[in-house]
């Protein structure tokens, strides 16, 4: 399976896909979504779904990586078209976000006019900077006056922008995709999908879907395990065996999940 790059963007394309799926990872590993959540985006390539995922570098301004991320999607998908890649115009375009993912898409339906037949939000993760950021609290003084010199459009307090009360009250103002799928993960200590839930059902009650699966923060970024038997199976390759599916029930169980809302689209 040959992923492509263009634009800045990651690729997997299929001959005759039934939807486009616009991927945008976590604030640590979105660097490249491609490796880091290789199995479950080539999982939705299998059924027949185009992917493209944006990597990005987190920074404190949110709404400048949004801006960025759509516009090189939005590129590349005119390229597409343009040279016959993509030959079905109408094809359903949906948002997949993990963790920051999850805001940057609600900061693009919120701010700018996307065709968007609805959004999947896994793990969303909306906390300030001081909690997000291992020792914010001792680095924060040192950085702030390097940042007012370097980027003055920041805040001065190190605060993402937009930050935490912002972007809820952002989406609950703006957000214009109606049909939301959130997946909150049993042992994830840290999503805050709940609050995300209570603005998105208000705003929309009919399209605004929440599941819970087992799992953490970081199942959608499981990859394939390779483990080969030895020619006589030892009590060591039925542990291996054991282990591997112990780790694969939980992404599998996410792919159904994903696979199944975006099919009932």
């Amino acid at each position: 399976m040959a992923w492509q790059e263009r634009n800045g963007n990651w690729l997997l394309i299929p001959a005759r896909p039934q939807g486009i799926v616009h991927f945008l990872g976590g604030a640590f590993v979105a660097a490249a979504p491609q490796v880091t959540y290789r199995w479950l985006l080539e999982a939705l390539y299998g059924e027949g779904y185009a992917v493209v995922a944006t990597p990005f570098i987190n920074t404190f301004d949110h709404e400048a990586i949004a801006e960025d991320v759509v516009t090189r999607f939005e590129g590349t998908l005119k390229r597409l078209r343009a040279s016959g890649e993509l030959l079905n115009r109408d094809l359903p375009i949906y948002g997949f976000g993990h963790s920051m993912g999850c805001k940057l898409h609600l900061l693009i339906g919120s701010t700018y006019e996307v065709a968007r037949s609805g959004n999947i939000l896994m793990a969303f993760n909306n906390y300030p900077a001081k909690q997000a950021i291992p020792f914010f609290d001792q680095v924060a003084p040192n950085l702030s006056p390097f940042m007012a010199q370097v980027a003055p459009t920041v805040r001065l307090d190190l605060e993402f922008t937009p930050s935490p009360e912002e972007t809820l009250r952002l989406v609950d103002r703006d957000y214009a995709v109606e049909r939301n799928l959130l997946i909150k993960f049993r042992s994830d200590n840290i999503d805050q999908t709940r609050a995300i839930a209570t603005v998105l059902e208000r705003r929309f009650p009919q399209g605004t879907t929440v599941k819970r699966l087992n799992g953490n923060h970081l199942t959608p970024t499981a990859q394939d395990i390779q483990w080969q038997a030895n020619d006589n199976f030892s009590p060591f390759d039925a542990l291996g065996q054991w282990m591997k599916q112990e780790f694969y029930r939980d992404i599998n169980d996410l792919k159904i999940e994903t696979l199944r809302w975006l099919s009932a689209g």
